[in-house]
């Protein structure tokens, strides 16, 4: 992956580092809106680096003091229904794009996440944000009820909490968005983006072939019965038993060496 030269293309930047694919929302005039622009440089590259199997784990961060405002409230103004649908629609593939990733996703959260903003957030399996980061859901505040973030935050927050954010957008701090499960570590501002390489590397250092079918049981299951989530639970477990990467980091463990391997 490269770095894009296009002042459209250059709205999302890339770079590789030791197998962690790093995302930067770079539009920080506009407060990193996501933008039908933005959105389709990011599905771009999630969708490329979902076929790199160099690529073990991403992390999305954004330049300047704000991580994303959500979307683009003058684009939505001045576009008709169908251009608003579109918009939406390419929001939700974006979400559904880091949830359906093989490779997990770590959302690094320097600054204010709102709205859409914070439905990506929310998309990503993990989040690390710093002591100054802040997250709300304001589209009541301005006739647009957040309903589409509503449905990753639903997923990652207490129901209760995530109507509070709906009804009020209140926004939380940091320390309140991991008291309720919305992003899974806080630290330092000066350390953010050293702290969430850490953790990326830290997963990465798993096979890849477990982390993708790890991920995929995860989602999964998450939101059946106990009965039909075990079902799937066993039925993947299994899938997961049969692959090299399984029996070669069993037989390394019951030897103490380092295991070798595959992605398969």
């Amino acid at each position: 992956m490269t770095g894009a030269s296009t002042e459209t293309q250059d709205l999302v930047l890339d770079e590789v580092q030791d197998g962690v694919a790093v995302l930067t929302l770079n539009n920080p005039r506009r407060r990193n809106a996501v933008s039908s622009e933005l959105l389709a440089r990011l599905k771009e590259k999630l969708d490329a680096i979902s076929g790199d199997e160099s690529i073990r784990v991403v992390i999305i961060r954004a330049e300047g003091p704000v991580y994303s405002s959500g979307h683009d409230l003058k684009e939505l103004l001045e576009g008709d229904e169908e251009g608003n649908a579109h918009v939406f629609a390419q929001a939700t593939l974006v979400m559904e794009a880091i949830r359906l990733l093989p490779q997990p996703v770590i959302a690094e959260v320097g600054g204010l996440a709102t709205a859409a903003g914070c439905q990506l957030v929310a998309s990503c399996d993990l989040a690390v944000a710093s002591e100054e980061a802040r997250f709300a859901t304001p589209g009541v505040r301005n006739g647009l009820f957040c309903t589409t973030p509503g449905v990753a935050l639903a997923r990652a927050v207490p129901q209760k909490k995530a109507m509070e954010m709906l009804l009020t957008g209140i926004p939380i701090s940091a320390r309140e968005a991991l008291q309720f499960g919305l992003v899974s570590r806080v630290v330092p501002a000066e350390e953010l983006h050293e702290r969430t390489m850490e953790l990326a590397q830290h997963v990465s250092a798993a096979s890849p072939y477990t982390l993708a079918i790890g991920k995929r049981a995860f989602y999964a299951q998450i939101g059946l019965d106990y009965g039909p989530a075990y079902e799937v639970a066993e039925r993947l477990m299994t899938e997961n038993m049969q692959a090299h990467d399984a029996r070669e980091g069993i037989d390394a463990f019951l030897t103490k060496r380092e295991p070798k391997w595959k992605g398969r």
